[in-house]
């Protein structure tokens, strides 16, 4: 299955059906009167967030989604069916944006959060609907609201608590397949991920979802390399691990290129708490380790530790430093939903 994480769909909600114009014509019945029904309304196009997804795939073989139409109304003072309504079944952490890519209509974070794109149209009334005390026969019936028609754009961002940033061979999947039972695409050759993977990993008996994506390179947000595409998956992630590759000669430099790249992003991205490793420390003897370790203590602004995806030492104080970051992340937010008591009044 392919990783898809931007689709543009078409959609068009239900047509409200017509009112009916008819009278009763009975044997025996004089005065029947008008009794024409109501039309049915036009079936709504819904977007939900459903478990089990993690990429929007199924929208690139599909993607114009109409919802039915309302059924004119009969005579007998009959109304008409609602049209059925259509479900755009999405993962979690779905936006939905306008046409214009800008415009944030709905951003789908739970299971089971649903959202109405297009409302279907309104049946029209039927003649029964029009019958007064002076127009006791009339022959007039309202036409259904026509359906609403528009394109929006799915784009999904991945929902894991801690993202992996690093340049390209900086050895983000070695850690990933080494911390959990993710198996990405490894190999000595740059951009090896093309794809953003997820994994779950657990430390002192606690589990928390980490997300690898492509790397980074000097001038990503000018489009080089891969870009900045898939940045928007760690933008809801509690924490970021940035790995230095420890075999580089330039530790700093490669350092200070994704912090540059996560400033040219924007967003508060930048801003999120950041846990910086040295890698393939078991490449290195024990000067080479020292020298880099400390060059890089100088210029990086938080924790910083020495690990190794290889021979896995190291990675538990990491993986202790990074859940201690999203708890309190955790802890922030619930104290921003509580908000601030109001004071006491008499």
């Amino acid at each position: 299955m392919k990783f898809l994480d931007l689709t543009k769909v078409y959609i068009r909600s239900g047509s409200g059906g017509g009112g009916c114009v008819s009278f009763r014509r009975e044997k025996y019945i004089q005065y029947g009167g008008p009794d024409g029904g109501d039309g049915g309304r036009g079936g709504d196009v819904i977007a939900e967030a459903v478990d089990g997804l993690n990429t929007l795939i199924d929208f690139r073989y599909q993607q114009h989604f109409f919802a039915g139409n309302g059924v004119p109304g009969m005579g007998k003072q009959r109304t008409g069916a609602d049209g059925d309504d259509i479900i755009l079944r999405v993962p979690v952490g779905t936006e939905i944006l306008d046409e214009d890519e800008e415009t944030v209509l709905c951003d789908l974070t739970e299971v089971g959060q649903r959202f109405t794109l297009a409302k279907g149209g309104n049946g029209g009334f039927g003649n029964l609907h029009f019958k007064t005390a002076t127009n006791q026969a009339p022959r007039r019936a309202n036409p259904g609201q026509p359906g609403i028609e528009r394109t929006v754009w799915l784009r999904l961002k991945l929902i894991a608590d801690v993202g992996l940033l690093g340049l390209p061979n900086a050895g983000k999947s070695t850690f990933l397949a080494a911390t959990s039972n993710a198996r990405p695409k490894i190999a000595d050759y740059p951009f090896t991920t093309l794809y953003p993977n997820l994994g779950v990993v657990g430390v002192d008996n606690t589990e928390f979802v980490v997300a690898d994506i492509p790397g980074l390179i000097e001038g990503a947000h000018d489009g080089k390399g891969l870009g900045d595409l898939f940045l928007g998956h760690v933008e809801r992630c509690s924490a970021l691990l940035h790995l230095v590759d420890g075999t580089s000669e330039t530790v700093v430099e490669d350092y200070q290129t994704i912090i540059n790249e996560l400033e040219q992003y924007g967003g508060a991205l930048a801003e999120k708490p950041r846990i910086t490793a040295l890698n393939k420390i078991d490449a290195l003897d024990e000067d080479e380790q020292k020298d880099r370790f400390e060059a890089l203590k100088a210029a990086v602004v938080g924790p910083l530790f020495a690990m190794s995806g290889v021979s896995r030492e190291g990675l538990t104080p990491v993986l202790r430093a990074v859940r201690s970051q999203i708890d309190e992340d955790k802890l922030r937010i619930a104290k921003e939903a509580e908000g601030e008591p109001e004071p006491w009044r008499p």
